[in-house]
């Protein structure tokens, strides 16, 4: 069990951490017996427990007692972890190494972390204030210079590390279901639904031009086929017949959607008003942000992507930062799709502060808006769903990878061989610590003039080979929902021993929850991992199951 002394203000900030950390704890009881200690406020003399963590940057009321010397502030510091780089928003308070033991460097050599050489217990001392920084990731986000870096999930592996070095054992309820290593969510924003509503607009014009001058100029200079500069001209050839109906529309993508992702339950988001830029727009041509059709124009493809297992949700426009107009979105939405408990993700990605509390009294189940048009990255620096600030019933979906933001012009404008391996490398983090990988292909990415679509079937069949639970986004979120229900409980037996208890929801989960155990083992092995499938539908206690195992 893990004691947790915080700031009065960090208080919603813990109760997060520990739904992504999902282990037990509480906050801190005076003479409860904990295995952790986790300190980052004001704490009482003569706290016990096995490992002492004390987080902050400024000089704590231990610190005299214990001799530790801080020697200066750093800003914009980088912790130095087990090869990776974790950036730190708040200040860094620097320590001398003098008879101590340097646990954690920054990348420039600073003394992050050090041990205190005490008889008992085991305390260590680090710099940053572990829960300014989550707060910050939950809710700014980080800044695209650090897009690529899964942030918190680190600080959560850091602070698992810690512990499990000072040999004690943790039961966790990792973000990946039993079965699978990752989930994955495919999603499409419906920003067009065929060429032929745009005449003689500047969707129109910006298609000819691209299609025939930009696509010479991109083959020139070895950025496309041959074979795909004669699509572009025919594709430009045909749009007269397009709008005549002579031809087909090839901006229409949900045939070839359906076929490349069958089976996959991929995620719908559809414009609930047309030619509507909305209101507080203040990036560039906002004008265009209009769409030329919306969901009550194609209510026969809503019913055949439904039938088909897809999720229909709603592409937002004003509700990032309007309340009645986010309701009049849903039910315009809901009216068509016939469902309830729909999800959000905002039109160009646009949001503020308030976007959130918005959204959750809306009556919006989730929202997908957090992630980043210029590149792919974690902009909460997490791969999990969590619940953002200023909600109360609203969960995040983050989003991760995003066509525009790989192959578009002005934004990373990758090879697909580039994109190919940054794809990989947010494969690979899934795989080793968990949570759902979001993916958003817009509508006409597979056709002419962009071509992206060979990609997606590739990147497809990638994630196919790996260990990966496909679901929507609500089957998903719903998933991590339930995980956030499951609660701890301590019982001492009659040996004195303490056993730990997870509560159940009485409901069966599909697919089950990992439970996962770690053991320290003998100095220099590795921890002793063993994993259990729950369903969540009792009370159960995972230690019996081990027990043989971890012997």
């Amino acid at each position: 069990m893990i004691g947790v002394i915080a700031q009065e203000h960090e208080t919603n900030t813990v109760e997060e951490f520990f739904q992504l950390f999902k282990v037990p704890w509480e906050f801190y009881r005076s003479g409860a017996s904990y295995d952790v200690i986790l300190i980052s406020g004001p704490a009482p003399d003569g706290v016990v427990a096995q490992l002492v963590l004390i987080y902050g940057s400024n000089a704590h009321s231990s610190d005299r007692q214990t001799g530790t010397i801080g020697l200066a502030k750093v800003d914009n510091a980088k912790l130095d972890w087990k090869g990776n780089q974790i950036p730190l928003y708040g200040q860094l308070l620097t320590f001398g190494a003098a008879d101590q033991n340097i646990v954690c460097a920054t990348a420039a050599a600073e003394v992050a972390a050090i041990e205190l050489k005490l008889r008992n217990p085991r305390v260590i001392r680090l710099g940053f204030n572990l829960f300014e920084e989550i707060a910050f990731l939950l809710d700014a986000g980080q800044p695209v210079e650090s897009a690529l870096i899964p942030s918190l999930d680190l600080h959560i592996g850091l602070l698992r590390d810690l512990i499990l070095a000072s040999g004690v054992s943790i039961i966790e309820i990792p973000p990946m279901p039993t079965g699978h290593d990752f989930a994955v969510c495919l999603t499409h924003d419906i920003d067009f639904v065929g060429i032929r509503r745009h005449k003689f607009d500047h969707t129109m014009w910006g298609f000819l031009y691209r299609s025939t001058i930009g696509a010479m100029s991109n083959f020139i200079r070895g950025k496309t086929s041959f074979h795909r500069l004669l699509q572009c001209w025919k594709a430009a050839i045909k749009l007269p017949f397009v709008f005549l109906g002579w031809a087909r529309d090839f901006w229409m993508p949900f045939e070839w959607y359906l076929d490349v992702e069958k089976n996959l339950s991929p995620t719908y988001f559809f414009i609930p008003f047309k030619r509507r830029q909305g209101e507080n727009v203040t990036v560039s041509h906002a004008d265009r942000r209009g769409c030329a059709y919306d969901i009550t124009d194609i209510p026969d493809w809503v019913a055949r992507l439904q039938a088909a297992g897809c999720e229909i949700g709603v592409h937002g426009i004003d509700a990032w930062h309007s309340i009645e107009k986010g309701r009049e979105e849903l039910n315009r939405v809901a009216s068509i799709a016939g469902a309830t408990g729909l999800g959000i993700r905002s039109h160009w990605l646009l949001r503020d502060g308030n976007t959130y509390g918005v959204l959750d009294k809306a009556g919006y189940s989730y929202d997908s808006t957090c992630g980043y048009n210029e590149t792919p990255g974690y902009r909460s620096g997490t791969m999990q769903v969590f619940r953002p600030p200023g909600a109360t019933e609203l969960l995040e979906l983050p989003l991760h990878i995003q066509d525009g933001a790989l192959f578009f012009p002005g934004r990373q404008e990758l090879s697909e061989a580039q994109a190919e391996r940054q794809c990989t490398a947010f494969i690979e983090s899934a795989e080793k610590r968990g949570g759902v990988l979001t993916v958003l292909w817009h509508d006409r990415s597979h056709g002419p003039e962009r071509f992206w679509g060979e990609f997606y079937f590739e990147l497809l069949q990638m994630l196919k080979k790996r260990k990966v639970w496909f679901g929507t986004a609500a089957e998903v979120v719903a998933w991590f929902r339930k995980r956030r229900e499951i609660s701890f409980k301590v019982i001492r037996d009659a040996d004195d021993l303490d056993n730990v208890y997870l509560c159940g929801r009485r409901e069966r989960v599909t697919p089950p929850f990992r439970v996962r155990i770690h053991t320290p083992r003998a100095s220099g092995e590795e921890i002793k991992i063993v994993d259990i499938a729950w369903d969540g539908d009792s009370d159960f206690n995972p230690y019996p199951n081990v027990a043989a195992n971890v012997a």
